[in-house]
């Protein structure tokens, strides 16, 4: 969630709904220098307001919605999401629309949570938590895009299809990172949207948002860019990357996941979140760009996982009390705070007080230009880095690394199951285990993208006793229990300040 002037919040939603009303003008009588109107309507004829766009070759002509909504609404889907949740305490209840809007009972009332009754016991069945989204259909052989907040921890995920067609989709791969998910139905032939190029997105240029608000199915809105580059702090991961295209097309709860797309009925980008006091519609909503979903689709139909590139810094925005403060020649860019020791940035020589003005040629204005920059990349890739110091431009050729400081792509065959589990491991100490009274374990460090935070509740600092029945005390062991696993795993174990052992199913396929 995010702060906006006085009352408004950021809320990741199920976005796009209620058609906009167009403002539009009427033009006759209006002389251009050859005296000739725009257009004119005799008083006989009935006419009706239309709206005027002006082409590159400057020819003047209706602005139209039609086709380009005829070529794209068959490619835009509604993702239907399914989980079972036991409650162990007595749960909420809310008869009404909750005030507060950071509490949970506020999340549960905007994507369709049922309520908890009061009397509600432990051991009753299992609540049903059901969700509702909007997909991307990419190709004609069933692989969708959504958004990973969409299908996260879903046990079931139905796909309908705007024939009403249903299908069960199957998760190929998510990525908590940039909030993108794939999905695959068994369905040939289906009709696609391509996908364009987000640089290319003007401020200002006309767009449609396609998906299904309220459950209401295939709906169009329209509106146009309103900025490029926000970075507005919503996406909930360590190595989040957030550059959305804001746009003032309709969006509501219903629609993450679906299309925003130009008049060329291409693909720039995939919706998110809107900027809204009450969790509707309030004028802003933001989109994932096209040019980050296709690296990040790419890598997981290529390699099964993102792979993630990282330049190494801390970076801040800057300002002119910030530059002012701190002695900056350059009120523009991306302020160099801190680098990781032998990272990529401090290998090729920047240094902390650098301002990032430029990558590959492209103009940094603030950090998200940064991340954008960077996200799109693979550990190994070289690229140029222009930097102000002091006054002074300097351009360095980094190479970038992932998280382990590799400079190259993780192939499948290298990947081993820790890697697919997405999280970094330590032998527990033995005065920890013994303040337990646990003979040994192995302590999840930091959870990233992968199995564990994919498929499981599972939270940093969980310490794991057992796979599947199995005894292990070592990172050793448990890496050798995992890889004789066939099909899911049972891992046990405890949190060092919450009593009881817990378990976390999940599948290795």
């Amino acid at each position: 969630m995010f702060y906006m002037k006085k009352y408004s919040h950021l809320i990741i939603a199920s976005i796009v709904g209620s058609a906009i009303t167009l403002s539009v003008f009427m033009a006759a009588g209006f002389n251009r220098k050859a005296d000739r109107p725009f257009f004119h309507s005799d008083n006989v004829i009935p006419a009706r307001n239309v709206v005027y766009s002006v082409k590159e070759d400057g020819e003047i002509v209706p602005l139209e919605f039609t086709d380009v909504s005829k070529q794209v609404m068959d490619a835009v889907v509604h993702v239907r999401t399914s989980k079972k949740v036991a409650v162990r305490n007595q749960g909420y209840y809310f008869p009404q629309f909750p005030s507060d809007p950071f509490s949970d009972d506020f999340f549960r009332f905007f994507f369709d949570q049922p309520a908890i009754p009061k009397n509600y016991k432990e051991n009753d069945q299992p609540l049903i938590q059901s969700g509702s989204g909007s997909g991307v259909i990419i190709n004609s052989n069933g692989y969708i895009i959504t958004n990973n907040h969409v299908i996260e921890g879903a046990d079931e995920i139905e796909v309908s299809l705007p024939d009403n067609e249903i299908y069960k989709a199957k998760v190929i791969g998510s990525d908590p990172s940039t909030d993108l998910a794939l999905l695959q139905i068994k369905k040939d032939g289906l009709k696609s949207i391509p996908v364009g190029n987000s640089d290319e997105v003007e401020v200002g240029e006309w767009v449609l948002a396609v998906g299904n608000p309220f459950n209401l199915n295939s709906t169009v809105t329209a509106g146009i860019v309103s900025a490029k580059g926000r970075n507005i702090n919503i996406i909930n991961d360590k190595s989040a990357i957030e550059a959305f295209i804001q746009t003032d097309a309709a969006i509501n709860p219903g629609n993450s996941g679906g299309a925003l797309v130009n008049l060329k009925g291409e693909l720039i980008g995939i919706n998110t979140a809107i900027a809204s006091p009450t969790g509707t519609y309030a004028g802003y909503g933001f989109a994932i760009p096209a040019n980050i979903v296709n690296k990040v689709i790419t890598d997981i139909m290529k390699y099964g996982m993102v792979q993630r590139a990282y330049l190494g810094v801390i970076i801040r925005d800057i300002d002119g009390n910030f530059a002012e403060k701190n002695n900056l020649k350059a009120y523009v860019g991306a302020y160099v705070d801190s680098l990781v020791e032998k990272g990529a940035a401090s290998n090729a020589g920047i240094k902390k007080g650098d301002v990032i003005t430029g990558i590959e040629g492209k103009q940094v204005k603030r950090t998200a230009d940064v991340l954008e920059q960077i996200g799109r990349h693979h550990p190994g890739d070289e690229i140029s880095v222009k930097v102000d110091r002091n006054g002074k431009e300097l351009t360095f050729d980094v190479i970038l690394a992932n998280l382990k400081g590799e400079k190259k792509v993780t192939e499948r065959s290298e990947q081993g199951v820790l890697d697919i589990l997405g999280a970094s491991f330590e032998t527990l100490d033995e005065k920890t285990a013994r303040k337990l009274g646990i003979e040994g374990g192995v302590r999840v460090k930091d959870l990233r993208n992968g199995i564990l935070k994919n498929q499981t509740t599972m939270k940093e600092g969980f310490i794991i006793t057992g796979v599947n029945n199995k005894k292990v005390t070592t990172v050793e062991q448990m890496k050798k229990e995992l890889e004789d696993v066939k099909g899911g795993a049972m891992i046990s174990g405890v949190y060092e300040n919450y009593p009881g052992e817990m378990y976390y199913a999940f599948g290795l396929e």
